[in-house]
């Protein structure tokens, strides 16, 4: 197993992201017509030669399992914490009375598991005293019984389908990321139609450090954050003194997958809450019926520590190979009192490095006082190498910008603009 991570590992460093690298400089040196003439092509050419099946090796790590629009709540949660999954699609039954649109491949969505549980604590108004989760979706029918497809839905609180296949490029990834908010991409088998593995962003940001020390990656990620405009310039926080349910609140309304915790008296950043932290509301029933009383800074503090039983492989190797793992229990994620932080002096590079080297989702912005700046996201640093949409008015990442110019194009609200 060692010796075939290996040589997954050497075939990105020295084979499809050096060949498509070459092959931008072989196109656009000169005058050829020949080329120059097909200039659209410019804006596909890299990232459009680095294949999914042959760039990220983990993307068949773990089975997929799948939900059914007849799915109550209580039935997602307890499936898809039995199964250790951080989500699943939802495959569509053909209920006649469901009003959705069909899908060729059978799915018409995406829902996560941390969705699932703060949904459902937001809704649930009868408590449950000395019981647990699970107790408190029996008490409440009306929010354990709630199809998946029905309230859910209406709430926009799971995520379309979007799927590549296998033999799709990188760039088809880029574009489903940048242009809809999804933390996945489904990854579908063309003979049989059916999900065989997930692309993740940190997967993403792996295959693009790949590409360290390449002229166009390194235009655009050795600039200081403070020159980019991400969307998260803000980023929702609770004290150390609130409670556990605070927290969980905060972190249902924002929909950025994490808060902060900062100290009350320092304004120091002192930890998150994650949604791949939710689970342990179901881990441990204690946590769960206190969850009003204890205080956030308790709550980070008493979790687990996670060990890494093989650091040499695993973390040299990062998300390229759990690319397909996508587990409730994480044994590799930060500790909820350990935040990965940035300063805004520091390049993109560097907080994709660090987000890359720790497996988070995210990374705070901190001064020199770790007093909170902001939050990024791993979804904010892929727009920046992002193909612009040439049908709305978002004009893409530097990357292709720096591409375009090597055939003497442009995009201009929205439009492919060519001097020849």
């Amino acid at each position: 197993m060692q010796d075939t991570r290996r040589t997954d590992m050497k075939l990105l460093e020295g084979g499809v992201l050096k060949e498509a690298e070459e092959t931008i400089k072989a196109d656009h040196v000169g005058n050829n017509p020949e080329t120059d003439s097909d200039s659209a092509t410019a804006l596909q050419l890299f990232l459009d030669r680095i294949p999914i099946n042959n760039s990220i090796p983990g993307i068949k790590n773990s089975p997929v399992v799948e939900l059914k629009t007849g799915d109550t709540v209580k039935d997602a949660i307890e499936f898809l914490y039995s199964k250790n999954a951080f989500g699943a699609p939802i495959v569509d039954v053909l209920d006649p009375e469901i009003p959705l649109t069909r899908f060729p491949d059978g799915y018409i969505g995406f829902l996560d598991f941390a969705t699932l549980v703060l949904w459902s604590l937001q809704n649930a108004s009868k408590e449950t005293g000395k019981g647990n989760f699970m107790s408190l979706l029996e008490k409440n029918p009306e929010t354990g019984h709630t199809k998946v497809v029905g309230e859910l839905a209406k709430s926009f609180l799971w995520n379309p389908f979007f799927p590549v296949r296998l033999e799709d490029t990188l760039f088809h990834v880029l574009l489903l990321i940048s242009k809809h908010r999804i933390r996945v991409v489904p990854v579908i088998e063309q003979s049989n139609l059916k999900v065989t593995g997930f692309v993740t962003q940190n997967a993403v940001i792996q295959l693009l450090l790949q590409s360290d020390g390449l002229t166009w990656f390194d235009s655009i990620a050795e600039k200081p954050l403070s020159e980019f405009r991400f969307e998260n310039e803000s980023v929702s926080f609770v004290y150390g003194d609130d409670s556990i349910a605070d927290a969980l609140h905060v972190l249902f309304k924002s929909q950025t997958g994490a808060v902060a915790v900062i100290d009350r008296q320092t304004r120091m950043l002192i930890g998150s809450v994650r949604n791949g932290d939710v689970y342990l509301l179901l881990e441990n029933d204690k946590i769960f019926r206190d969850r009003k009383v204890v205080t956030v800074e308790e709550f980070i503090r008493i979790e687990t520590s996670n060990q890494d039983p093989n650091p040499t492989i695993e973390r040299d190797m990062g998300a390229l190979l759990s690319a397909g793992v996508l587990q409730l229990r994480n044994k590799y994620r930060p500790r909820m009192d350990s935040p990965v932080t940035n300063k805004k002096t520091d390049t993109l590079k560097e907080a994709m490095k660090n987000v890359a080297r720790t497996k988070s989702d995210f990374c705070f912005q901190v001064d020199d006082s770790q007093h909170l700046l902001g939050i990024l996201t791993l979804r904010d640093i892929i727009l920046q190498f992002s193909p612009p949409s040439m049908n709305s008015n978002i004009d893409g990442g530097g990357f292709f910008e720096t591409t375009l110019e090597l055939t003497g194009c442009q995009i201009k609200g929205g439009t492919l603009v060519c001097d020849h």
